[in-house]
């Protein structure tokens, strides 16, 4: 079967690779690097598993800037394209979801197209209107950046928002390329799997938002947030994980997801959706204001990615702390090493480790690595299980 995808960021990379073992997959991007890159199977992402996959000869995997070259042929087209936030329409930009489908529909009529980028509420049944054609379907990608390929080959789950004999054979595709075995597979109408998608990514921001206020509290009053937070994850109902306190909630998904359910509740009461949002901001605010009580001369930020494993630093929680801090006068240096720039928001780069130790007073890190335990002493951060 010939399959296209469009877009290779996480999600379009690591289905293509996932669905090349056993098809033709020809994935479509708009970045001439990128797409050179991906032919000679040199990964654009900083995700170990899709390194491996890509350099295996017998993938059957090429990219391309074409979009006839893609979609031309293709049986599915899966759609990976970014959809960001917009704070001015308070909603996703899907415009480059629309551009994909146009372009199908010119090329490849007959194709069933599947959205794998994230979308509001609603959006499948009023693009299907929108462009007259009920080839379109939703199935939500649940994975995690530098990990993302792990995390396709040994999901969670699979879910399909249609009932139908194509979206049963879509969801065959994806569980014959996993090594999980009986991996659960759940078919639903459209507006059913977006709602799943960002529940389910906001019930993650809810659980971080709340261990961190409980750091909070702890902090304020003296005790050891170690200790609650162990007793309190003994009780099996809760568990151990995602427990670990940091400077909010951040990356890619998370902050936006959350504010695009917000958004969609724009008709129905609440009061736990918008509290989920307020505390990561909250939260960003009592880590700068505990920073300032120690009264720093040069703040060194330690990595500005939002995770362990990630090449990723958009909207990552430290960045938020140290706007704040920016904002009282402290002057700030960065050491992020997937940065190839002299400054940052104005902000100087040292991407010499030992320099920037030395001229930083006071470091912080939202997540502990070894190679900042030298200074263990003048950094500042919340990690106390060394984990995400």
């Amino acid at each position: 079967m010939r399959i296209a995808i469009a877009g290779t960021g996480y999600v379009g990379l690591s289905n293509a690779l996932l669905l090349a073992q056993r098809h033709t997959v020809v994935a479509l991007d708009i970045d001439a690097a990128r797409v050179e890159a991906l032919n000679r199977r040199e990964s654009p992402l900083d995700d170990d598993e899709i390194r491996i996959y890509l350099a295996r000869p017998e993938l059957d995997f090429k990219a391309t800037l074409i979009p006839a070259e893609a979609f031309a042929g293709a049986a599915y087209v899966v759609i990976a394209t970014p959809t960001n936030y917009d704070s001015a329409t308070n909603t996703f930009n899907t415009r480059s979801v629309e551009a994909v489908i146009a372009n199908v529909l010119a090329i490849e009529p007959d194709a069933t197209m599947i959205i794998k980028s994230t979308v509001p509420v609603g959006y499948t049944e009023r693009v299907r209107a929108m462009f007259g054609t009920d080839r379109i379907i939703f199935s939500p990608e649940f994975l995690r950046e530098g990990r993302a390929l792990h995390d396709n080959l040994h999901p969670s789950r699979i879910v399909v928002g249609e009932h139908s004999e194509r979206a049963s054979a879509f969801a065959e595709l994806l569980r014959e390329g996993a090594l999980k075995p009986d991996v659960p597979i759940l078919f639903t109408e459209s507006t059913e799997a977006e709602a799943i998608k960002l529940f389910a990514n906001t019930y993650l921001a809810m659980r971080v938002a709340y261990f961190n206020e409980l750091d909070s509290y702890a902090c304020t009053h003296g005790l050891d947030t170690r200790q609650i937070i162990e007793g309190v994850c003994l009780d099996p109902r809760i568990g151990g994980h995602y427990n670990n306190p940091s400077f909010g909630y951040g990356g890619y998904c998370l902050p936006k997801d959350t504010r695009q359910l917000l958004a969609n509740y724009d008709a129905v009461p609440q009061n736990l959706i918008q509290a989920i949002v307020s505390a990561n901001i909250t939260r960003k605010d009592f880590i700068a204001a505990d920073i300032l009580r120690r009264n720093p001369k040069v703040v060194g930020i330690y990595r500005l990615v939002m995770k362990a494993g990630s090449d990723n630093f958009r909207a990552s929680a430290i960045q938020g702390v140290m706007k704040r801090i920016k904002a009282k006068g402290i002057e700030v240096i960065v050491y992020e090493p997937v940065l190839d720039a002299p400054d940052f928001f104005r902000s100087r780069v040292v991407n010499d480790l030992a320099q920037f130790k030395q001229q930083a007073d006071l470091i912080l890190a939202n997540r502990l690595t070894d190679e900042i335990r030298d200074v263990e002493g003048r950094v500042y951060s919340r990690d106390l299980f060394g984990g995400d």
